[in-house]
């Protein structure tokens, strides 16, 4: 039987480069970045080192890049730093409703702590109307914060557009770019962005590691106190091996933009779609067919418990997910979906595959062919059938 992973949305696999280079600093090369010694200034080096390449990949300063251990906090830094720092006049926090799970929660959180929050639809195709977004800004607003690209439909945003209203109205715009690296260019500047959210273990890092790009001058409570680490920004000893990890992933995935990888991986996506549009009736894509990263690929198999399909596809060799790793565990219909006007019957009918650098078409022949007579089998077994495969 044929193994394909087609959670790469999830998480990706190492890159072999980031795991050799990060070794020496999990045995013989540890130190702590901030021991004044010699072993402790190697270490700081390496993370020194790191942090030009992440800077790199973010079209960023050094100086401007925060590390720290996840996605998720990067998130909660921005929202949370961003509110603790704000004045009397400008309460307001504005995200989509789309956003992963670390800025919705996050954004109720503060909303719980006596901050106004405007949540903003997005259409049926899964993008944001820049003109809807505008109408609900003023100047009470302190933060926006949309995403890059959506974990669990690929749809992007039109971010300059965004961004140049939120710069109208005088408010920080934050850009949780967590699933951008290797498959579209991070642009701060064009972005008008002043915080931007990435993680490692998405492009080819280990997890534990992360990045926040501050802009510089942009006033920023910390999460964590307790040392001067990141420029007092998040206290803490850096997890030197993954940050190590993340510098060199953070080449690669300019590397695989330079060398046309995204638009690889986006025909590869495209050809899953096209054969499961054809082997499979009563089938569709949730999220606009164009602007999305093409190698994430969500599909709506109508009158399929979306979960019974990931473990039957699973016990098939192909490993898929249902939505957002970070939801795991949650019985209710993907926010996302149920935002785009899905109903609930049809988002629980909603699976995710998403392709990455190790994917062939192969793997796609091999998902297009296992997968036809596992819907037709759930359906039998839930009701009348919708649709017969091609």
């Amino acid at each position: 039987m044929k193994h394909v992973y087609a959670d790469h949305a999830a998480t990706t696999r190492p890159a072999p480069e980031a795991v050799q280079a990060m070794l020496p600093y999990v045995a013989d090369g540890f130190g702590n970045p901030s021991s004044v010694h010699t072993r402790g200034e190697a270490a700081r080096d390496a993370v020194e080192s790191a942090r030009i390449e992440v800077a790199r990949l973010m079209a960023a300063q050094p100086e401007e890049i925060v590390f720290t251990a996840s996605g998720s906090e990067a998130n909660n830094l921005a929202l949370k730093g961003i509110a603790a720092s704000t004045d009397g006049t400008r309460r307001r926090i504005v995200v989509s409703a789309i956003e992963h799970p670390s800025v919705l929660a996050t954004a109720r959180h503060l909303e719980a702590r006596g901050h106004a929050l405007t949540v903003v639809p997005v259409q049926a195709n899964g993008r944001l109307d820049p003109d809807e977004l505008g109408e609900t800004l003023g100047d009470d607003v302190a933060l926006v914060s949309v995403m890059a690209l959506n974990n669990e439909t690929g749809v992007t945003q039109p971010l300059e557009d965004i961004g140049a209203r939120v710069k109208a109205c005088g408010a920080l715009f934050h850009v949780d770019a967590v699933q951008a690296p290797g498959k579209l260019a991070l642009h701060v500047d064009g972005w008008n962005a002043d915080l931007v959210s990435i993680a490692a273990h998405k492009f080819g890092g280990v997890p534990g590691a992360a990045a926040l790009f501050v802009r510089r001058r942009t006033r920023l409570v910390p999460l964590v106190h307790g040392g001067r680490q990141e420029r007092g920004r998040r206290a803490g000893t850096e997890n030197l091996p993954a940050i190590v990890a993340m510098g060199v992933a953070a080449v690669q995935a300019r590397t695989a933009l330079a060398t046309g990888e995204p638009e690889r991986i986006a025909d590869l996506g495209e050809r899953l779609l096209a054969a499961l549009l054809m082997r499979i009736a009563d089938t569709r894509l949730n999220g606009d067919l164009n602007q999305r990263a093409g190698g994430i690929v969500n599909v709506c198999f109508a009158g399929v418990d979306g979960e019974a399909l990931l473990h039957e596809l699973d016990r098939a060799g192909v490993i898929v997910s249902t939505g957002s790793a970070c939801s795991s565990g949650e019985t209710g219909p993907s926010h996302v979906l149920t935002a785009m006007g899905l109903t609930a019957e049809d988002a629980h009918a909603s699976v995710r595959f998403s392709l990455g650098r190790e994917s062939t078409a192969e793997d796609v022949e091999y998902i297009a062919e296992v997968t036809p007579p596992i819907v037709e089998r759930l359906r039998a077994l839930s009701g009348p059938a919708l649709g017969k495969s091609a």
